[in-house]
């Protein structure tokens, strides 16, 4: 049934005003707008993965542009230091002591551009960040701008130079989303909306319409309508409140919350599951390591907010379904044999999908 009350029907607005707001930058790629929204809303961090050029450090300045949401971004390289994320302590000499100078990590939304390229000690200053709220600059600890999100960016393609992100770190992301390329008509829009660079007509580079600063940070052109054109703030800390308020009202059953449970448990190689030889040569021998509560948590929180992006005030297994990927595939540790017959996790999880029984 369709949710009628004022209190969703406000939500629903702010939900329409936001994807209108993006579209206005953004073509296409649906399901990296409402992950971002979807991210926010549940008070979590997500990782962005692509090959450059799709949009995504644009869809994230994006979003910070129609939020009143204060924003930094750090561009994640091999010689990135951790006082250069989390600040450090600065001796002043007229006064004889030490004054904190506090990093870009400060902010509501921090983009982490490219964030495997930072060595394991930047990733630990991230970590506690990410996980507490709070960074550790000499003996003292500073608790973060509430709210406080990480987005985060990697290319999957390009590996000289990186660093694998730690399990501890990935199971810290809410989601992950695949950011796919744009559909031919999608492409099309893209180009005609850039066409104007390469004729002389503006004095912006490839892809833009006005000026260099619109590019994403890989130079290359992005997945974007108009970079150059002007946003009006729709989405506030407020705004973030309801929505979050909203989702959490949304009913979910004992036997859907059930079906999660066995969603997230399938994916880990027991010896119960092992017992079933069928299930196991099916996808088991692909999993070293499944995913833990953290992933049932998740995912629970985001089939909420799935069924209210959908006008619901209960979730359906469908709901379950959709968010599954982007929960999940971070939080798989695949063994040596899936690579060898070429499989990724989101194959493993359409596997699972297909196996475990729907309420």
């Amino acid at each position: 049934m369709n949710v009628e009350n004022e209190v969703f029907a406000s939500s629903r607005d702010i939900v329409g005003r936001y994807r209108n707001e993006m579209s206005k930058r953004i073509v296409g790629q649906a399901s990296l707008v409402d992950g971002i929204l979807t991210a926010c809303i549940a008070g979590g961090h997500i990782l962005l993965e692509g090959v450059p050029g799709l949009a995504k450090t644009l869809a994230v300045k994006t979003f910070a542009e129609i939020s009143a949401l204060s924003f930094k971004r750090i561009q994640f390289t091999p010689d990135l230091l951790p006082a250069d994320l989390i600040g450090t302590l600065v001796y002043d000499q007229a006064t004889l002591s030490f004054s904190v100078r506090k990093g870009p990590v400060f902010a509501n939304l921090v983009l982490a551009d490219e964030i495997n390229r930072a060595p394991a000690k930047v990733q630990s200053a991230l970590l506690e960040a990410m996980a507490e709220h709070q960074v550790t600059i000499g003996d003292t600890s500073y608790p973060l701008p509430d709210p406080f999100f990480v987005l985060a960016t990697q290319n999957p393609i390009e590996q000289e130079g990186t660093y694998t992100l730690p399990e501890a770190e990935l199971d810290r992301f809410l989601i992950k989303l695949s950011v796919p390329y744009p559909t031919p008509a999608q492409e099309a829009e893209i180009v005609r909306a850039s066409s104007g660079a390469y004729t002389g007509k503006n004095s912006g580079g490839p892809g833009n319409r006005g000026g260099p600063g619109n590019r994403d940070a890989s130079g290359n052109n992005a997945s974007s309508a108009d970079p150059a054109v002007s946003l009006n703030r729709v989405i506030s800390a407020a705004d973030l409140a309801r929505l979050r308020s909203d989702a959490h009202s949304v009913k979910i059953a004992d036997s859907v919350v059930s079906y999660i449970v066995g969603i997230v448990a399938a994916t880990r190689p027991g010896a119960d599951l092992k017992k079933d030889r069928r299930q196991r040569d099916d996808y088991l021998k692909y999993i070293s390591f499944g995913a833990s509560p953290r992933a049932s948590i998740a995912l629970s929180v985001c089939a909420r907010i799935h069924a209210l992006f959908e006008g619901r005030d209960f979730v359906l297994p469908e709901d379950v379904k959709a968010a599954a990927p982007a929960v999940m595939r971070h939080r798989l540790v695949l063994s040596y044999e899936a690579g060898a017959d070429g499989l990724s996790a989101d194959d493993i999880i359409a596997k699972v999908l297909s196996i475990v029984p729907v309420p």
